[in-house]
């Protein structure tokens, strides 16, 4: 039997006008020089599997690794926001239960009335899901409180299959990877535990994220995308 690799990739649209608003709009977003009053915030969630150990792990001795009984349970999932603000080097995850709108309401304004508290406006980069809208707010608390957090907000929005524009995406596959990844965490406690000791390790490590693709770039190197532009009837 012939075995066949498989690469599998983000493969964005031959051609879509929607696809390249939404990147262009990105992108001129990532090239804005850095301004402390007016942050740009990226903003990704997904979903973690809990899992519990049923049998206590052996610890690793000098003769031998850590044993780990293949036998777990399933402790339902728990949902992670990954909060990214590039060029100041600085990361937040969170854990909740759900992945509600009032999930995100909550989520957004602790940031806004806390490490935002001091800034008119905050720009928000995240995928258009039903949850990120100012509508949310509204579902979490009451009106003049909902107006004054949506107000301040200004979105972008990554295009559809192209999730890959959002910086925040980045790095939850980044957490993913050094921190949960083949991993058993069976409480939402340890999990925020854990991830929080990430992101505070890789914001002290790494000043800051240095975006390579520029909107030039983007014309040049991703020209499939782009609407074929007709000649004028004469």
């Amino acid at each position: 039997m012939t075995k066949r690799k498989i690469q599998y990739w983000v493969i964005p649209p031959e051609c879509g006008a929607e696809f390249v608003a939404n990147m262009e709009d990105v992108l001129d977003v990532y090239e804005r020089p850095y301004n402390a009053a007016i942050p740009v915030l990226c903003m990704d969630e997904q979903p973690v599997q809990l899992i519990k150990e049923v049998k206590q792990p052996i610890p690793a001795t000098a003769i031998h690794a850590r044993r780990v009984d293949y036998e777990y349970e399933r402790a339902g999932v728990a949902n992670v926001f990954m909060l990214a603000e590039p060029l100041a080097g600085w990361r937040k995850v969170v854990i909740r239960k759900t992945k509600t709108k009032v999930d995100f309401a909550e989520v957004m304004a602790e940031l806004l009335e806390g490490r935002y508290a001091d800034r008119e406006k905050v720009i928000v980069v995240c995928d258009n899901l039903n949850t990120h809208t100012k509508g949310s707010f509204y579902e979490a608390f009451e009106p003049a409180r909902a107006f004054a957090l949506a107000s301040r907000i200004e979105f972008h929005y990554a295009p559809k299959h192209g999730s890959w524009l959002n910086i925040a995406e980045n790095e939850l596959s980044s957490m993913t990877r050094q921190c949960v990844a083949n991993r058993r965490i069976g409480e939402t406690t340890r999990l925020q535990s854990e991830t929080a000791a990430w992101a505070n390790d890789v914001s002290i490590q790494q000043r800051n994220v240095d975006w390579q693709l520029r909107l030039d770039d983007a014309r040049c190197k991703l020209k499939s995308v782009y609407p074929k532009i007709q000649a004028p009837q004469p």
